[in-house]
C-alpha cells in the first residue's frame, strides 16, 4: 500500500516525525520532490537530527530509502548527510537514487545567492540552496540527469551550452566571475564515484514492490501553501508539494496512492516571506516560538526564527482539500498548554465580506483574520496515550479544528518523541 505524508500549510508541520513514526511499519520511503532547501527535524532513540535530503525513514534497518526522480539532488549534501547520521551510530542506511533524478550544481547555488542579493529587500527569502535555478534549468532542458553523467561526450557538449547561457547573465546582470565548461565537467565527473553505487531504475523497482504488496511511504517537503500552482505565488517553492505529485516524482501510477496523511500544526508557523493571515507578533509570538517545536521554532535548514501565528482553519481546510487528505495528523498540541485562551482563525475578512475559502495571493494581501476564542486547558499533556485522557478543553480544541477543516484528525502528536502520539 502506498501512503503519502504531506504538509497542509507553509511547511514545518512536523512531517519528519510522522514519517519516522510510520516508517516503523514501512518497507520503502521515497522523497519525491524538493531538495536540501527544507529540513525535517526528528527526535528518536539515536538523538535529535535535522534531515534535508534523506527520507525520514533512514533510522530503521528494515527500510529502503529512495531519492525519487522529482528531487533536486545535491550529491555532496546527500553524502555529508549520510555521514552525519552514521557518525552518530545510526546503521548505514539502504539508499537508492533514481537514474532520472537531476543534479543541483554548485553554480545553481551561486545563482540563487546572486539573485537574492540583486533583489535586495524584494527577495523571495530563499534558503540559497539553488532550488529555483535548478528547477528553471530542468524545465529549460539544460539540467543534468544522474544517468547522463557517465557519458563524457554528452557532458562536455552540455557544459559548453550551459556556459553560453549562464555567462551572459553572469557578465551583464550579476557582474560575477564566468563559468568554465571544464570546471563543470570536472564537477560532474567527481559525482560519478559518489552516486554510482546507489543508482537504480526507481519506477521499475517500485512497480515490483507494489506488486508484492510492500508498504511504501511518500514523503513530501514543505506544504500546500508553498506549491507553485496552488500556493501563495510567487512566495512558493519550485516543485509541487502536493501528494498528487508523489506519483510523478516517484514514478508510480496515481491510483496506487491509497492514503494521504496531511500534517497540520495545532498553531501556525512559516519560514520565509509570503502572506500569512493569522500571523502574530511581539511578545505573544516570542512566547509561542520559545515554547514551540522541540527547543523552539527555528528553521531546520536555516536556523531562522519561524514566523508564528494561531491555527488558520481557512488555510488548513484548503491545504487538506488540495492534498486529497484521508487522515489528518495534528502536531505540537502539547505546546499550547500554557495559554488561558486560544484564538483560532475561522474566516478571512476581505473588503468587508467574510469568507472561509482561501483566495488567490492578491486578495490574500487584504485579508484580516476572523477569530473565535477557545478556552485553554492549562496543563501539560505530554505522556498521555489515550484521546479520552486528554483534558476536556483540549479535546474540544481538537474537535473544533476538525469541524472547521472538515477532515478527520486521526493522529494527535503531544511531544517531539517517536512515541508521543495518540491515535483516535
Amino acid at each position: 500500500m502506498v501512503k503519502a505524508v504531506v504538509g497542509a500549510n507553509w511547511g514545518d508541520e512536523g512531517k519528519g516525525k510522522i514519517t519516522d513514526m510510520l516508517a516503523k511499519e514501512a518497507d520503502i520511503i521515497v522523497r519525491f520532490q524538493g531538495g536540501a532547501n527544507a529540513g525535517h527535524t526528528i527526535v528518536n532513540n539515536y538523538g535529535k537530527f535535522a534531515l534535508h535530503t534523506l527520507p525520514s525513514g533512514v533510522f530503521y534497518d528494515h527500510t529502503t530509502s529512495i531519492i525519487g526522480n522529482g528531487v533536486a539532488l545535491n550529491i555532496p549534501v546527500l553524502f555529508q548527510e549520510i555521514r552525519s547520521i552514521t557518525d552518530r551510530n545510526v546503521p548505514e542506511p539502504k539508499i537508492l537514487v533514481s537514474d532520472r533524478a537531476q543534479i543541483v550544481m554548485s553554480y545553481h547555488m551561486l545563482f540563487d545567492q546572486y539573485e537574492e542579493e540583486r533583489l535586495g529587500g524584494k527577495s523571495f527569502g530563499s534558503t540559497k540552496s539553488g532550488i529555483a535555478p535548478f528547477y528553471s534549468d530542468k524545465y529549460a532542458k539544460i539540467g543534468f540527469q544522474v544517468s547522463e553523467i557517465f557519458d563524457d561526450e554528452l557532458i562536455e557538449e552540455k557544459a559548453a551550452r550551459v556556459c553560453e547561457q549562464k555567462n551572459v547573465l553572469l557578465e551583464h546582470l550579476y557582474h560575477k566571475p564566468l563559468l568554465k565548461p571544464e570546471e563543470i565537467v570536472k564537477e560532474l565527473k567527481s559525482y560519478r564515484e559518489m552516486v554510482g553505487p546507489y543508482i537504480c531504475d526507481i519506477s521499475a523497482f517500485l512497480a515490483k514492490a507494489i506488486e508484492k504488496g510492500k508498504e511504501i511511504l511518500l514523503e513530501g517537503q514543505l506544504g500546500t501553501l508553498k506549491d507553485p500552482d496552488h500556493g501563495i505565488y510567487p512566495m512558493v517553492t519550485s516543485s509541487s508539494t502536493l501528494a498528487a505529485y508523489g506519483a510523478i516524482g516517484a514514478g508510480i501510477p496515481p491510483y496506487e496512492i491509497k492514503k494521504i496523511i496531511t500534517v497540520c500544526k495545532a498553531y501556525s508557523s512559516a519560514v520565509g516571506a509570503g502572506e500569512f493571515v493569522s500571523e502574530i507578533f511581539g511578545e505573544e509570538a516570542d512566547e509561542l516560538r520559545k515554547r514551540g517545536g522541540d527547543g523552539g521554532e527555528f528553521g531546520a535548514t536555516t536556523g531562522r526564527p519561524r514566523r508564528m501565528g494561531w491555527f488558520d482553519a481557512v488555510a488548513s481546510k484548503y491545504g487538506c482539500r488540495l492534498q486529497g487528505t484521508t487522515d489528518v495528523a495534528f502536531t505540537v498540541l502539547d505546546v499550547l498548554g500554557y495559554l488561558d485562551e486560544i484564538p483560532v482563525c475561522i474566516g478571512y475578512e476581505i473588503d468587508g465580506k467574510v469568507t472561509t475559502e482561501f483566495p488567490t495571493t492578491a486578495l490574500l494581501r487584504k485579508a484580516k483574520p476572523v477569530y473565535e476564542i477557545l478556552p485553554g486547558w492549562k496543563s501539560d499533556i505530554r505522556g498521555i496515550k489515550k484521546y479520552e485522557d486528554l483534558p476536556e478543553n483540549c479535546r474540544k480544541y481538537v474537535e473544533f479544528v476538525e469541524r472547521h477543516i472538515g477532515y478527520p484528525i486521526k493522529m494527535v502528536s503531544n511531544g517531539p518523541g517517536r512515541d508521543d502520539i495518540i491515535y483516535r
